[in-house]
């Protein structure tokens, strides 16, 4: 196994825009000629958009771009600018008259600490396809629908510590897979394997983390949980993997163990976690063993989009806290 950029996946582009004032972005992945794709939604406050196209008794096999962005329910908007750019460039379901792109999307919640009254939209979606046409550097941390991603407000953002966008990708053999996630969590981002916290509450006059699980079951009887609704972690599982439409729904699934694994804790009633399989349906490989990387990168991604994220007004990042 050997670590690759996931812009080397056969048969994808990737891209980001963002406004870095507003501090809300989008980011886009694109498959000129139609990929195979499924998406599971386990939050319990989604957002999202052609989510439906996906389920495999429905006829379209095939999505042209998946795309994550903030601004929550008005993020949604980017999909149009990104069926814009697509169907300029030829890119779309035939319908004989003129090709009809197939775009699904989720959003996040960053209307605070940037200006809540700038959102992702149509603009920047077609930014986002522009840059990912044009190979701009895809990179990871406090950029695209990361921008504004935190973490650990159970208790406010004046606990909270930065989240972010998070990449990783492997190929074995011919076998490509990877992911992109951004990661704007409820919970915290603990390691696996070291049981570190990477990122979440945390009291910045004590320097210490307060636990979010812990902190949430001390709330037991409070009757609203409202002032929480500022979460989600979104993201796609992308690989070269021969999938029917079925297993790209049953990977995405089960893709998030990755978020179990890496938030504490995860899909609560105030997250609209989800998660896309997008494939270029080139290589068969085994499924189990599929699955079982499906859910590696994930929790890897989750992890570099908070060690990469920066400080910005006032809410502390990975780099700040441990340096």
């Amino acid at each position: 196994m050997k670590k690759i950029n996931i812009t080397e996946i056969n048969g994808f582009y990737f891209g980001h825009a963002h406004d870095v004032d507003a501090l809300t972005g989008c980011t886009v992945i694109i498959s000129k000629d139609g990929a195979i794709a499924g998406v599971d939604v386990r939050g319990g406050s989604p957002g999202t958009r052609e989510t439906d196209v996906l389920n495999p008794v429905n006829l379209v096999e095939e999505v042209h771009a998946v795309f994550l962005s903030g601004g929550s329910a008005f993020g949604l908007d980017v999909g149009g600018g990104i069926m814009k750019y697509l169907e300029e460039q030829g890119i779309g379901f035939d319908v004989q008259v003129t090709k009809v792109p197939i775009v699904s999307g989720t959003i996040l919640f960053d209307l605070f600490p940037g200006d809540s009254f700038t959102r992702p939209d149509k603009k920047m979606g077609y930014t986002a396809c522009q840059n990912a046409f044009n190979n701009c550097p895809f990179i990871e941390g406090s950029v695209g629908a990361g921008i504004g991603a935190t973490v650990g407000k159970g208790l406010g953002y004046e606990y909270a510590m930065r989240g972010g966008i998070g990449i990783h990708a492997v190929q074995i053999g011919e076998l490509q897979i990877g992911a992109v996630i951004a990661v704007n969590a409820f919970g915290d981002i603990v390691d696996l394997n070291t049981n570190q916290v990477l990122a979440g509450m945390y009291d910045r006059k004590t320097k210490k983390f307060m636990d979010s699980g812990q902190q949430i079951q001390k709330q037991l009887y409070r009757q609203s949980t409202n002032r929480f609704s500022g979460n989600t972690t979104i993201g796609a599982v992308v690989t070269n993997a021969k999938l029917s439409k079925s297993q790209a729904n049953k990977i995405a699934s089960i893709a998030h163990d990755g978020y179990a694994r890496a938030i504490r804790p995860s899909h609560t009633f105030v997250d609209g976690d989800t998660v896309f399989t997008l494939s270029s349906n080139r290589i068969e490989v085994d499924l189990n063993s599929l699955s079982m990387l499906a859910v590696e990168v994930v929790e890897q991604a989750i992890y570099n989009a908070v060690l990469n994220a920066k400080t910005v007004a006032g809410i502390p990042s990975f780099a700040e806290v441990n340096h």
